[in-house]
């Protein structure tokens, strides 16, 4: 549940900021790639083409650059002026009339991300890179791409973060203020949404000693506070964004979190409904059984789990809970997630267990709102609470949560 807004700052190439849900629809963008494509495979007889078979043979070919001398700079001319057809033409003219030229490739992704081709701008920004791996334009609209553009997933994110802190590395960044700026609140982005909120909160606070009133930076860093479960912060924070039409929706939902945790129901309820009516594609109602149904399902997953789990678990006991207590929380650093949707205590299977450290020396807990609000029927909700356990019985066997994403247990 992450929102994505346009950045208040200028990027060096204007980009379009908001977060992709889903991938590029097919019709005239499709036409557009494929035009993208047949420019950039010579001949309609080369073994390119010929691998594209039929698709090129029913498209027209994109429109010829418009340059007098220089393609390259006719491309950031009509960039400029929010012509991506004719950016995407002269750029494709300039790659190809300069392979080994960094900027000719990161114009041309620029392009091709302005017009929603997403999958040839990622081409596109990886030649640039392989090519310069310290272009500034490359590294932007890399990170860039991958931290708002594509609909979000561990590796891109990962990706956004290397590339918007290989930035923020170089010394023509760390002495430009403005692009410092842009850098560091990409690399925000990318590390709250990888679970990084220590190093979100560091990335958006000095977005903020340049611009303080950068409202997508003040966003990250109230998300960051949530995640460093610093509750009074971050409801500050939050409350001082919900003025903010943008970011308004989320603003009210972490404030219901917050009072959730408050155990202030009706007030968090208030903010909850109103983030679901503001926002309703991004909250829905949440799959919220009685507590009673909520055990049964829990007992139910727990005795249809495979022998060799149900043999680990033997003697855990495993309980369903409203919410992660704050003291559970805060037992490690960095704090958990308030949002987490289980929890084991305790060490892995083969390791000392004292019970007068941890009584009971071991347990796994399951979270009943957490895990309402990630489900949107009673069938995802009842294969969230088995997706859940399998989780936590990773943790007592003793993978961690890399491991585990890698497993599909993210």
């Amino acid at each position: 549940m992450r929102l994505r807004l346009v950045l208040a700052i200028a990027c060096a190439s204007p980009f379009a900021c908001q977060r992709s849900q889903e991938a590029p629809g097919a019709g005239a963008k499709a036409d557009v790639a494929a035009r993208a494509d047949s420019s950039a495979s010579g001949a309609p007889g080369s073994s390119d083409a010929s691998r594209r078979g039929s698709r090129l043979e029913k498209l027209m070919p994109l429109p010829l650059c418009r340059a007098k001398s220089n393609p390259l700079a006719a491309a950031r001319a009509f960039y400029d002026k929010a012509q991506y057809e004719e950016a995407l033409a002269c750029s494709a003219q300039a790659a190809a009339l300069m392979p080994d030229e960094a900027q000719a490739h990161s114009e041309k992704g620029a392009a091709l991300a302005a017009l929603g081709l997403l999958e040839e701008a990622q081409i596109a920004y990886a030649r640039a890179l392989a090519l310069n791996p310290r272009d500034v334009d490359s590294l932007l609209g890399a990170a860039h791409l991958y931290a708002v553009s594509l609909p979000a997933n561990r590796e891109r994110d990962e990706l956004a973060a290397v590339y918007a802190e290989r930035g923020l590395e170089l010394l023509e960044v760390r002495s430009n203020r403005k692009l410092r700026a842009q850098f560091a609140l990409l690399s925000a982005m990318a590390f709250n949404d990888l679970g990084q909120a220590k190093d979100a909160l560091d990335r958006a606070e000095q977005v903020l000693q340049i611009e303080r009133e950068n409202a997508e930076a003040r966003y990250e860093r109230a998300v960051a506070l949530f995640e460093l479960c610093r509750f009074n912060d971050a409801k500050a924070a939050f409350a001082l964004l919900l003025g903010d039409s943008e970011r308004s929706a989320h603003a009210h939902h972490h404030l219901g979190l917050l009072l959730e945790r408050e155990r202030k129901w009706k007030q968090a309820e208030e903010h909850l409904a109103m983030a679901r009516k503001l926002a309703p594609d991004e909250f829905s109602e949440p799959q919220l059984i009685s507590k009673e149904a909520f055990e049964v399902e829990v007992a139910k997953a727990v005795a249809e789990l495979p022998l060799d789990m149900r043999h680990d678990l033997q003697g855990i006991p495993v309980a369903a809970e409203e919410l992660p207590s704050s003291s559970d929380l805060i037992s490690g650093d960095p704090p958990l997630s308030p949002a987490i949707l289980g929890l084991f205590r305790g060490p892995p299977l083969g390791e000392l267990c004292t019970p007068a450290a941890h009584p009971p020396c071991r347990s796994v807990a399951l979270y009943r709102r957490n895990l309402a609000r990630v489900a949107k029927t009673r069938e995802e909700l009842l294969h969230q609470i088995r997706v859940t356990l399998f989780h936590e019985i990773g943790h007592l066997r003793g993978e961690d949560d890399l491991e585990l994403a890698a497993r599909g247990l993210e």
